[in-house]
C-alpha cells in the first residue's frame, strides 16, 4: 500500500539532521541527479545540490538509512539559499510504499532515541 504523508498543523514532525548521506534524485524526463540528505522528517527533507531543480517538479528520492533503503516520490520546493556548487533545497514526499515508509519511520525514531538517550545521560552526569 502506498502512503500518503500528511503535514498535522498542529504537530511538526520530528526532524533529523544527517551527517554525508548521499541521496540520488530522479527527474521526470529521467535525467538524474546526485545530492546530500541534510535533514529529514517522515513528511519530507533537505537535500544539498550542484543545481537547484525547479519548484514544483516531482521527482524521486532515494537514500540508504540504516533500517533500509527508502525510495519516494517528492515535490521539490523553492530553494533556500546557495553558494557557488551547492544549493540547499527542500522538498515534501507525496508517496511511500509501506516498506520505506516503515524504513524511514523507524530512522526518525532510532535517531530521536539516540539523542533524547544523549542528552538524559549527559544531564544525569552534569547532576553528579
Amino acid at each position: 500500500m502506498t502512503h500518503f504523508p500528511q503535514c498535522n498543523s498542529a504537530h511538526r514532525p520530528t526532524r533529523i539532521k544527517l551527517q554525508t548521506t548521499p541521496a540520488l534524485i530522479r527527474l521526470g524526463d529521467g535525467h538524474r541527479a546526485k545530492g546530500k540528505l541534510q535533514v529529514v522528517s517522515t513528511t519530507g527533507g533537505l537535500l544539498q545540490l550542484a543545481n537547484a531543480i525547479a519548484e514544483g517538479d516531482f521527482v524521486e528520492v532515494a537514500f540508504q538509512a540504516q533500517s533500509g533503503m527508502v525510495n519516494g516520490m517528492a515535490e521539490m520546493l523553492n530553494p533556500l539559499h546557495s553558494s557557488p556548487g551547492s544549493v540547499f533545497q527542500p522538498f515534501r514526499f507525496v508517496a511511500l510504499a509501506d516498506d520505506d515508509q516503515d524504513h524511514l519511520r523507524r530512522l526518525v525514531e532510532d535517531f530521536s532515541d539516540q539523542t533524547f538517550r544523549g542528552l538524559r545521560s549527559s544531564k544525569w552526569n552534569a547532576l553528579t
